[in-house]
């Protein structure tokens, strides 16, 4: 039997030092693989399972070493010599091509971890754990695409006495939800739109197992603390409708410590590009500051318990009479 250090996971990569994805400094471990399909995804990278590559054609100086490079012959110019093509069916993914590039213009896009492996590199930061009051979160794509080596990072974690936090959409059999949540301090849950017609046209499928889910886990015996957060997409799911339905659903669910809007933006458009995918929202500007104040001011309207706060990374400086303090600039309503 397969020790749980030895469970391997598809891992997109390992961030430090976050201030955005839980308290404190966090390390945040994105996983590959989501059964979403939102049109506003910033990180398309992380939407398929396995490791891929990708291709940035403004970096490549048509050198010709990493098509010299391929063991498979899978790489060639093409007619007018402006890009270097991959036969998908001959590419073997070993990413030699990624390695012998000069330019970095071949990129991977994830590999295969441990659980040994993954612990390893999130414990050396325990020391900003500690000063802190930070943690680990495990981001996405999906954690729950990979619920026994999420359950198990996790687990090494708290075991550890390390903080844990999740960002999911929920969409995941109940059973795979089951193997995290007692290893876990804090859910973060996308609610991307109340309607099942929308939410299924923008992101891929219905929102009916999201919404049963969150209610379980509310109603379950473990203590964990659900933050929903609300990606604020312009002319999509910002309507007054869609916010106060949110609002009106938040209100039942008695774990709820902190609802955060998550203002659009175009950070992913290049991984686009790389990928060679289209991105269908290119015409889609971020919302202004006005426009995001005012619809956090509505949704602190619903006579919610729990702060509306503005997350994100979000910088943008309020209007004077808008803010007393730095924590005051997240923090609407509540």
């Amino acid at each position: 039997m397969k020790n749980g250090s030895d469970v391997k996971g598809s891992v997109l990569r390992i961030e430090r030092t976050s201030i955005h994805d839980g308290p404190g400094l966090r390390t945040v471990l994105f996983l590959k693989g989501c059964p979403l399909r939102c049109r506003w995804c910033s990180t398309p990278e992380s939407q398929r399972s396995d490791p891929e590559k990708g291709y940035a054609r403004e970096r490549c100086i048509g050198c010709g070493v990493c098509v010299r490079s391929c063991p498979e012959g899978a790489l060639s110019f093409s007619a007018d010599r402006q890009k270097v093509c991959t036969d998908s069916s001959k590419c073997q993914k070993c990413f030699l091509c990624v390695a012998k590039c000069p330019q970095r213009a071949m990129k991977q896009y994830g590999s295969f971890m441990s659980v040994a492996e993954v612990v390893r590199e999130i414990t050396k930061d325990e020391i900003f754990f500690f000063h802190s009051g930070g943690g680990v979160t495990i981001s996405g794509g999906e954690p729950l695409n990979q619920p026994d080596f999420t359950s198990e990072v996790l687990r090494e974690c708290k075991e550890r006495g390390i903080h844990t936090a999740i960002e999911t959409a929920l969409h995941a059999p109940w059973k795979s939800i089951e193997k995290v949540l007692p290893w876990l301090d804090v859910l973060f849950v996308d609610i991307k739109h109340m309607d099942q017609r929308n939410h299924k046209e923008w992101v891929g499928t219905g929102n009916s197992l999201i919404h049963d889910n969150i209610r379980r886990i509310d109603q379950s015996k473990y203590p964990v603390e659900i933050i929903v957060r609300i990606p604020l997409i312009p002319g999509i799911n910002d309507s007054n409708a869609n916010l106060l339905a949110v609002g009106e659903f938040c209100k039942s669910i008695h774990k709820l410590k902190e609802i955060e809007l998550l203002p659009y933006h175009r950070l992913g458009v290049e991984t686009y590009k790389n990928l060679e995918v289209d991105y269908r929202l290119k015409d889609m500007e971020p919302p202004s500051l006005e426009r995001i104040m005012d619809r956090a001011n509505l949704l602190s309207k619903c006579n919610m318990s729990v702060p509306v706060r503005i997350g994100g990374g979000f910088t943008g400086k309020l209007p004077d009479h808008k803010v007393k303090d730095e924590e005051s600039s997240r923090k609407v309503g509540g």
